[in-house]
């Protein structure tokens, strides 16, 4: 079995913090691989606060990118930058193969992003798109890397399971979670590295009380006489593929 190793396809400088936070910090916890692509850096459309300073594109694009390295390393992720663009974020032949090779050179275990539809947010279904279509491309021995090289046997990727982490506003973006995860573990480094976000800082609270109420409903979905801590903390996915097992659980 291959290593545990896991791939975050973050469309903005913030989303894999505010989304995925507790899983990223979990497995890190665990001694596992954690890399996070981050797509953009959410400069035109994820930075008001900036623009309202009066800082430049550049400036802007800087700072988010070192909030988005800070926050990387409180969760223990590895993070790189490719730089595409916002608002909007523009599906490509190149940035897909560019997050090929992403996905053969962190060869995961796990994978994720964002779901395919938000009406309120037309990046986040495109990250989504291309980090499924990359990950199909991926699988083929036939299929070049960026550089135009071809993959050898141990380059090409398995068929890792696809989560899907909870937009914004998840009833308009119709999201109905079927996994619970309890993060309340990695619940502190979450909130530290929510904070290394000041551009966003407006989204500490919400995130902080979405994570309340979804530990409320880990406890009540694990069963009782479990002894899950009345603060549990939680985050929602949705599982893309179908789970293969041998055993119900």
């Amino acid at each position: 079995m291959s290593n545990p190793s896991t791939l975050v396809i973050s469309a903005h400088a913030g989303d894999f913090v505010w989304r995925a936070g507790g899983a990223i910090a979990l497995a890190a916890l665990r001694g596992e691989r954690v890399t996070v692509a981050c797509l953009s850096y959410g400069e035109r459309g994820e930075s008001a606060s900036q623009w309202l300073e009066g800082k430049a594109l550049d400036e802007i694009k800087q700072i988010r990118r070192a909030e988005a390295e800070a926050a990387a390393s409180v969760l223990g992720a590895d993070i790189e930058f490719l730089d595409l663009g916002d608002y909007p974020l523009v599906e490509s032949t190149d940035a897909v193969s560019h997050l090929v090779d992403v996905f053969r050179r962190t060869q995961p275990t796990v994978v994720l992003t964002h779901p395919l539809h938000d009406p309120y947010n037309g990046d986040h279904p495109a990250a989504a798109r291309m980090a499924l279509q990359a990950r199909v491309l991926a699988q083929a021995i036939g299929v070049a890397n960026s550089d135009g090289s071809y993959p050898t046997r141990d380059e090409i990727i398995g068929a890792p399971p696809v989560f899907f982490f909870e937009p914004h506003q998840s009833e308009q973006s119709d999201f109905k979670p079927n996994v619970l995860l309890d993060v309340t573990e990695a619940w502190e480094r979450k909130r530290a590295a929510m904070e290394c976000l000041p551009a966003q800082k407006h989204m500490w609270s919400y995130y902080t009380d979405l994570a309340v109420r979804r530990g409320v409903q880990v406890k009540r979905n694990a069963g009782p006489n479990l002894g899950l801590p009345v603060d549990t903390k939680g985050e929602a996915y949705v599982r893309y593929y179908p789970q293969v097992t041998d055993v119900l659980a």
